[in-house]
């Protein structure tokens, strides 16, 4: 068996400005980690590699909403009692500077309160207009589905 292969990066980027909006209709995962979450980590640790102050904002809406719930909530909503898978890596965004947003359409719909959400979320009026505002203001919006 040989070793890993060696890898050559033929497009280097370093950039003096970060500013992302995650948009998370529904889950794509990375093995068993929502992609989203690898994600926002990666560009934090870039961001942190180029000495920049990273601006990241994650958005959950549609069917990805459950993502925001605290143990309790995620139980009910999902049929289980596991909690909530994601919550550490959540918190440990959050820790990073990023922010955590949920749709306030969503959370409607669902019949979702603040007290519902793990510490630290906080809820937008709705993903279209909170979309729309960030990329008004120079974000970059990414498509997680």
């Amino acid at each position: 068996m040989s070793g890993p292969s060696e890898l050559r990066i033929d497009v280097p980027v370093e950039l003096s400005e970060v500013k992302v909006v995650f948009s998370v209709a529904s889950l794509t995962f990375e093995g068993d980690m929502p992609a989203v979450l690898f994600h926002a980590g990666i560009v934090g640790t870039d961001a942190a590699a180029w000495k920049v102050q990273p601006d990241v904002v994650v958005v959950f809406h549609t069917n990805a909403g459950h993502v925001t719930l605290d143990d309790q909530t995620y139980n009910t909503n999902r049929h289980v009692a596991t909690g909530n898978p994601y919550k550490a890596v959540i918190e440990g965004l959050i820790a990073r500077g990023a922010q955590i947003e949920l749709c306030g359409a969503t959370a409607r719909a669902m019949g979702w309160g603040n007290a519902d959400l793990i510490p630290g979320i906080k809820v937008n009026r709705n993903a279209m207009a909170r979309l729309t505002q960030l990329v008004q203001q120079g974000f970059v919006k990414i498509s997680e589905a």
